[in-house]
Formats: structure tokens, sequence, C-alpha cells
């Protein structure tokens, strides 16, 4: 009883400071809602210190993992959100920076996913259409991409697990738009690589001990953008398991690289 009382209570101390640190990051997040029709894609906004609409600015689009999707247009901020609200990285990397929510109901990427193992096992068919949350965001970023004050050069996508899947899918389904790319401890088809390989850079992460979605599903991924001719970036964490995104984020060059990118 004690133990089970132990594990509640620490249980509600980490719920509230994860509350607090989204709140926190949340101040230069403005809440916003793409709506189509009868269907809603929630998503956080910020824009650059000092905005200017005469200028233009990059985009960093980040996707979150499964455990974040809901509609409550708070909880995406929880894994990622703080690394773009320092100081010095929004002096540095004056950015747009988007937060999309998937709903509960659905997922970023079109993958069929067996869950009774773990890691789990994952197929993503490459004849499939997208998921209804990856088609709101395509036309989300659709959108974006034609306000005047958009850097069209300058779009950039990443994400983490269930983000890291969909990032390697919706640059598969539009590998025009972005410039760079980033997935950590994601999944994916090899083969959509060739679409893509020679022309968006991708940097990609994944912890060696991840015993939820197996390290070699970003190897095949890697191996993929090699076998058509990119030249990918490859960080494995030898004692991370599947929360690698926290020494991702921890990367000096993460952003630098990122920023370094420029669509032709």
């Amino acid at each position: 009883m004690v133990q089970q009382l132990i594990k509640y209570t620490f249980a509600v101390f980490l719920l509230t400071i994860s509350n607090v640190l989204i709140a926190q990051d949340g101040v230069l997040y403005s809440k916003e809602y793409f709506i189509q029709q009868s269907d809603t894609l929630p998503y956080r906004l910020m824009m650059p210190k000092n905005f200017d609409k005469t200028k233009q600015y990059p985009v960093v689009l980040f996707l979150h993992g499964s455990g974040q999707r809901g509609n409550d247009n708070e909880v995406q901020l929880l894994n990622g959100g703080n690394l773009f609200t320092s100081e010095k990285n929004r002096d540095d990397f004056q950015a747009i920076v988007i937060f999309p929510q998937c709903s509960e109901d659905s997922y970023w990427s079109n993958a069929i996913i067996d869950r009774s193992t773990l890691p789990l096992k994952m197929e993503f068919p490459l004849d499939a259409k997208p998921t209804k949350a990856l088609s709101l965001l395509m036309q989300l970023m659709d959108d974006v991409s034609t306000k005047t004050y958009v850097d069209k050069h300058r779009i950039y996508v990443g994400g983490l697990s269930m983000g890291g899947m969909g990032t390697f899918e919706i640059v598969y389904r539009n590998p025009e738009l972005f410039a760079a790319a980033f997935s950590i401890c994601g999944a994916g088809n090899p083969e959509t690589a060739k679409v893509y390989a020679k022309t968006t850079p991708f940097w990609v992460f994944h912890g060696a001990n991840d015993d939820v979605v197996n390290p070699l599903e970003s190897i095949k991924m890697v191996s993929g953008i090699l076998e058509y001719g990119g030249k990918p970036n490859f960080t494995l964490y030898a004692k991370d398991n599947h929360n690698s995104w926290d020494s991702a984020f921890s990367e000096t060059e993460l952003l630098p690289w990122l920023f370094s990118n420029v669509k032709d």
C-alpha cells in the first residue's frame, strides 16, 4: 500500500512538473487551429522575436510522439518545445516554429503497428493514402508556404518517435518543400528515400537500447538514403533507450546544421 502511494505521489509530481514546463514554454507559443470543413488540426505557433512581416523567415515544423496525441493543444510542447524558446536560440535562429497536435484516433504516418511485442513491429506500405492527421498537416504547410513572410527555401521538419516516422513520410510525400529534416527514434519505409535522398539532407538519431522502436528501423532508413545517393548524418547513442530525444536536443550542432541548409 505504501509503495503504491509513493508511486502515485511520484507520478503526480512528474505530471505537475511537466505541466509547469509546458506552461512556461507555452507563453511564447500562441494557440492556433487549422480547420478544413469538419476537421481541425490544433497547433502551437511561435513567431520570431521582433517579427517584421516585410521580412522573410525560415519555418521549423516539429512532430510530437504518440504519447502527446489529443486535442488540448498543449501537451505536444512537452518534448522539444523549449529547444526553440531559449533566448540564445531565439536570437541566433530567427524562425517561425510550428508544433501541430495529432488527434488521438490518428497517426502522423500510415503505419501498420503490431503492439503485442516490444520493440514494436511496423510496416509502412507505399501505396497507402496519408492519414487524416498527416493530410491536414500537409494542407497546413501548403497554406504556411504561401505567406509572404515565409522563406520558401528554408522550411524544415523534425520529429520524435511517431513524429520521426511522420517526418520521413511527409518528406516523401512532399520532397520539394523541405530544405532539411531530422528524425529521432523514428522509422519508415527505406524505399521512400528514392524521392528525397539526394535533395533533402537528413540527420537521424536513435538510442541503441531502444526497446520501443528498434534502432534497426533508423538504420534501415539511413541505409535507404545511402542506397539512393544521399549522405545523411547518423547518430546512435550507445546508452540511450527510447528517449534519445534528450541527447539529440543537447546536440550543439543540431540547429546550426538545420538552418545551414537551403533548398535550391
